[in-house]
Order: structure tokens, then C-alpha cells, then sequence
């Protein structure tokens, strides 16, 4: 604990740019370690000098923090209207099946975290996911299955 703690400090205090905020901390501390655990809330306020409620209001706000440690493996569907269009749904439908999860979320096995994206930026291959920050487009239901399996 005490070890994550220095972690956690190191990160917040190595912030390269002139102006530290709650946000750039809050990133800092979730490119460090993965995830936002609750004593990198009151790491981030004592060094900003905000309150612990402010930080949480902050960091709470965004979708993109974790506040539990993260999975093996990411998987985002893109939901942009262009891969909504496209068929997104049937993959989304795919991944749930394939990985036994009924909405976003982690797996209980801590292999893998699904998320809906609004946008992964490859609207031109849709429908996209990415597993693990790699892109995969053009993709159909049995080629979600199919890219879940050969991480398996």
C-alpha cells in the first residue's frame, strides 16, 4: 500500500507541464498505475489543494477513469453513429455473448473490460473495435468471436 502510495505521488508531482491541475493528476496517476484507487483521491487533493470531494467530483465526471484495478484485456466497440449504422449492435451483441457479460464491464475473470466508444476514428472500416488499443474493422459478429478467442 504504502508502495502504490509513493507511485501515486511520483506521478502527480512528475507532471511535466507548468500548471498541475486536478485533471492532469488524475491522468497522471491512471497512466501510473491503470486505475484511480481511493487513496490517489487524497494524493491529488492535498497536492492541489482541493478537497477530496472536488477530486471525486472531477474524476467521477469522466468516463474514462477506472476506479478498480484494470483488466488484461481492453475491448472498445465503437458506437458512432457511422458503426451504429453499419452494425455495431450485432458485435456488441457478439462480445456479450462470447465474453458472458451483459452490458459494459469487466469480466469476472479480470481478463477483459468491454466498453462502448463514441468514436474510435476509422468511421471508413466500420464496424470497428479495438482490442488492446489495435484497431479491427470491417468487422461481423463471428470475426468479434473469433478476435476474442485468439486472446484467449
Amino acid at each position: 500500500m504504502e508502495d502504490r502510495r509513493r507511485r501515486i505521488r511520483e506521478a502527480i508531482t512528475g507532471q511535466p507541464q507548468a500548471t498541475v491541475t486536478v485533471l492532469s493528476s488524475l491522468l497522471a496517476v491512471q497512466d501510473a498505475l491503470g486505475w484511480i484507487p481511493p487513496e490517489a483521491l487524497e494524493e491529488v487533493a492535498a497536492y492541489t489543494g482541493s478537497t477530496v470531494n472536488d477530486v471525486w467530483g472531477v474524476a467521477s465526471f469522466y468516463p474514462n477513469f477506472r476506479f478498480s484495478p484494470p483488466t488484461t484485456h481492453t475491448l472498445e466497440v465503437c458506437w458512432g453513429p457511422t458503426c451504429h449504422l453499419l452494425g455495431a449492435q450485432a458485435l456488441l451483441q457478439a462480445f456479450y455473448e462470447t465474453l458472458a457479460l451483459s452490458g459494459e464491464g469487466d469480466t469476472p475473470d479480470g481478463r477483459f473490460s468491454l466498453r462502448l466508444n463514441p468514436c474510435l476514428g476509422a468511421c471508413a472500416q466500420g464496424p470497428v473495435a479495438s482490442l488492446d488499443h489495435r484497431v479491427y474493422g470491417r468487422l461481423t459478429p463471428e470475426g468479434a468471436r473469433r478476435l476474442v478467442r485468439e486472446v484467449t
